[in-house]
């Protein structure tokens, strides 16, 4: 348990409630959640990789055994590697998608970053040199009047290594058979670590960064194994984040969880007031890898998210409705959508699904358009929502950015064509 949340706890003894309340009626964050939606894109696979946003840099290594980042630090030549990424960082996402991010009337932008950026392990082959551009994305969404939300993506031993049934989880740099953060202690004590140093890097820029989100999607799959250790590491990152000067004085830094592939009613009561403040709930819902009737499910998600005790986002998701896209499933694996992937049954072709959005169809991208906006409209009976990803190399159903470029993504997110699509 981090000493910030036993501060925190010996506080609310020491002074009572009555006080409690006349300090945490001081906590203020920037943008008004609760009251204002939160719209937003994700920039994923810029400060961590992975390989189906941009397979280029995974298929010019020419080694199929690199699969994810510590791969790519593991096996590839250092000086190559090391080159790669820095051209990378400088090239994927840059200042111009900060002012095209904030021109499509969006307010929130969601980096992800794995804990490599700041600490590195004896044997961990990970290269560094993140930081900068981190520091490059506060100053960007600064300027444009955006909001970071800073996720930590990937987590020392990783907290999801691969998904049951799924697919292989990259996301947390490291492709695994099973997740190891949860076993050791020391990889708990590191992510802690880095969280408290995420807390000092942005304090003072709370009108810039309001979130940090101190892990995306613990693999609460595996049940009390994960969720128990997590539970404790979630209570001890809103010590870290909401009290991170080792005092009563707070932030005014939000804490973002994710809710570990649990339904929401799992975290019911969990950090509410009022002995917490300024915390929310992230979830995430995909329907890739499903042959469901899509803008019915998504409609059908309102009930779910309308009444949650805490503020409650959407953090990812997409209209993107298979898995075609080149290594979705892991580099490597083919898709379940057109049976290349290992045990799965042909639904039908990827062909047209995915891809360039110069080979989508007219009536693909019209679907494209109705489905993003029923997802909308849906999960803004929350606080708001996310769209995982910004832009991507070749999987055009995926990227907000084309999206905007080909119709089917509108050019601010309250135009909409079909307001009543979900009835």
């Amino acid at each position: 348990m981090s000493t910030n949340f036993l501060m925190h706890s010996l506080f609310l003894a020491l002074v009572g409630l009555s006080l409690f309340y006349s300090v945490s009626s001081q906590f203020s964050p920037s943008f008004p959640y609760g009251s204002e939606k939160v719209r937003g894109v994700n920039l994923g696979g810029w400060l961590l990789l992975e390989p189906w946003i941009t397979p280029s840099i995974f298929d010019n290594t020419e080694n199929p055994d690199i699969v994810d980042e510590w791969t790519f630090g593991q096996f590839y030549d250092p000086a190559t590697a090391t080159s790669v990424l820095q051209n990378h960082w400088n090239t994927w996402i840059t200042q111009d998608d900060f002012a095209n991010i904030a021109a499509a009337g969006l307010n929130h932008v969601r980096l992800p970053i794995g804990y490599w950026a700041f600490e590195v392990g004896p044997g961990e082959p990970y290269i560094r040199g993140q930081l900068p551009y981190l520091q490059n994305a506060v100053q960007w969404a600064s300027q444009y009047g955006l909001k970071l939300i800073i996720d930590l993506h990937g987590a020392p031993g990783s907290q999801n290594g691969h998904v049951l049934i799924v697919s292989w989880y990259d996301n947390s740099g490291h492709r695994m058979s099973y997740p190891t953060w949860q076993s050791n202690q020391t990889n708990i004590d590191r992510t802690d670590a880095v969280i408290k140093q995420i807390a000092s890097m942005v304090d003072g820029q709370a009108d810039v960064v309001p979130i940090i989100a101190p892990m995306n999607e613990p693999a609460g799959y595996y049940g009390s194994s994960v969720l128990t250790p997590l539970t404790q590491y979630y209570e001890d990152s809103y010590g870290n984040i909401r009290y991170p000067y080792g005092t009563s004085t707070q932030s005014n830094t939000v804490v973002l969880l994710h809710d570990a592939f649990q339904p929401l009613s799992y975290w019911d009561g969990f950090e509410t007031a009022p002995d917490f403040e300024g915390v929310a709930m992230d979830t995430h819902i995909y329907q890739v890898f499903s042959n469901a009737s899509h803008i019915d499910t998504a409609c059908d998600s309102q009930s779910t998210l309308s009444n949650f005790d805490l503020w409650l986002m959407v953090g990812e998701w997409s209209p993107a409705i298979t898995d075609c896209a080149t290594y979705l499933n892991g580099r490597g694996n083919g898709a379940r959508y057109d049976g290349t992937y290992p045990g799965s049954t042909y639904i039908g072709s990827c062909t047209g699904l995915t891809g360039s959005a110069s080979t989508f169809s007219s009536s693909y991208k019209t679907f494209l358009r109705q489905f993003w906006e029923a997802q909308v409209i849906s999960y803004e009976t929350s606080d708001g929502w996310l769209m995982w990803t910004w832009k991507t190399e070749s999987a055009d159903e995926w990227s907000y950015s084309a999206g905007l470029q080909n119709g089917w993504i509108p050019s601010s997110p309250t135009d909409l064509q079909y307001p009543d699509i979900c009835g």
